[in-house]
């Protein structure tokens, strides 16, 4: 087979700050899928990328190439409209466990094509593998009945789906090309839109314990993803939402799942309660989903009642123990006053180092590794109270989980707390 191009004049083209054509986008992402483009030189125009932007068409035309170097899933035979969420991470962001099956309670089918963590951010499958039992790994028919039965399923995207966004998204870690907003917004939509979901909500995450640090360029990305996903025929919003602080109180795998569980029992943490119904109204107003209102299905029982049956339907246990790390450390405070701040990327990457995450893809992680939080900013502090618990498997992890927490919290003795309010913007189009 004669190539159209050669992989030295796209990339050439965008270093110099040109726009690829159609036909060039398509091939490259074809090509490179195929093993024709060569890493090195996919690594090369990545970074021109990064240094020199890309239109919005150069970015609709990418994502759509993705999206076609695989298969799209169909869920049109379903009896309730489609819904989904995806955030774009962050700390004790363990949002879409409670959420999934609280749209399902009020009447929503939600396919969550989840994934796993890496770095300081969390990943949704980590976290429901520390359910005894429970598989992420579903053939599209095995997804299909989870959703009809349960009305709610949380699982890998298959190999089939955009399968050119796998390959791109290993080699943008090892180059330092993750931050690029075009690249992140088309990896992130063109695995939404082969989900084949009507509906969806972006959670963009801003502030230090965020990929997007800057609200205003977390504005821009937030905004380019709905665009994308509109332009593709699907509803599309967004919001911009805090993360300079831990969201709830628990960081780490099993601590997530106990924490989400008490969400869906009708207590938990008040901002990750607020956020999981907003979010909840967002997708049900997106989708169309006439049935009952979030609060009332948190208060009724019936999304703990999707959640078992979720959990049970991909040979989880819903009540079995959840484990426990088998090292404790205590961190308490040594002055009195009010907390005014607590940075959330540093209790992430603490985390992180006790073993609730990994450095590299594959590596496995602790189930029972994190934080306890117990205490967050605007508390009352005196000297001696428990302020965090670290839980590893591994004492000698306490070190470096120490080392990074030093300064973590802020205490003085009469201050204002200066916090991102919990939902920075909302984006519709």
């Amino acid at each position: 087979m004669i190539e159209p191009f050669a992989a030295v004049e796209v990339i050439a083209a965008k270093r110099d700050r040109n726009e690829l054509s159609d036909a060039q986008i398509d091939w490259v992402i074809s090509a490179y899928t195929r093993g024709v483009v060569a890493d090195e030189q996919m690594s090369a125009l990545l970074m021109a990328i990064l240094l020199n932007g890309m239109t919005s068409r150069e970015i609709s035309r990418w994502t759509q190439a993705m999206i076609d170097s695989g298969s799209r899933l169909e869920w049109s035979g379903l009896n309730r409209p489609t819904a989904d969420k995806h955030s774009t991470g962050g700390v004790g962001d363990k949002i879409t466990l409670p959420l999934a099956p609280l749209v399902a309670a009020c009447g929503g089918a939600v396919p969550q094509l989840s994934g796993r963590g890496l770095g300081h951010t969390g990943g949704t499958l980590d976290k429901l593998e520390s359910i005894p039992g429970w598989r992420a790994e579903l053939t599209n028919e095995e997804m299909l009945k989870v959703l009809r039965d349960c009305g709610a399923v949380i699982c890998a995207a298959g190999s089939g789906l955009a399968p050119a966004d796998k390959k791109l998204y290993a080699l943008r870690d090892v180059t330092a090309t993750v931050e690029a907003i075009p690249l992140i917004a088309s990896s992130i939509m063109s695995k939404k839109i082969a989900e084949g979901t009507a509906a969806l909500i972006l959670d963009v995450k801003t502030g230090n314990g965020a990929f997007m640090r800057d609200p205003k360029e977390a504005s821009i990305l937030a905004r380019t993803m709905v665009e994308l996903g509109e332009s593709a025929g699907v509803t599309t919003r967004a919001l911009v939402t805090a993360m300079d602080v831990p969201l709830g109180l628990t960081v780490g795998n099993a601590l997530e799942v106990r924490e989400s569980v008490e969400v869906l029992a009708g207590g938990g943490p008040a901002d990750v309660v607020e956020l999981t119904l907003i979010l909840a109204r967002e997708m049900i107003s997106a989708a169309g989903i006439v049935g009952k209102d979030p609060e009332v299905a948190l208060k009724d029982g019936s999304a703990m009642d999707v959640w078992r049956r979720m959990i049970k339907a991909q040979g989880g246990d819903p009540d079995g123990e959840l484990p426990w790390a088998k090292e404790r450390h205590q961190i308490f405070a040594t002055t009195s006053g009010r907390m005014v701040g607590m940075n959330a990327m540093k209790v992430g990457v603490a985390a992180w180092r006790l073993g609730a995450g990994r450095s590299r893809q594959g590596e496995k992680v602790q189930a029972g590794a994190g934080i306890e939080l117990h205490a967050k900013p605007g508390h009352e502090i005196t000297t001696g109270q428990l302020l965090m618990s670290l839980h590893t498997d591994e004492p000698e992890r306490f070190a470096g989980a120490l080392e990074i927490l030093d300064g973590s919290v802020t205490i003085v003795p009469d201050g204002e707390v200066k916090r991102l309010p919990l939902i920075v913007e909302r984006i519709q189009v």
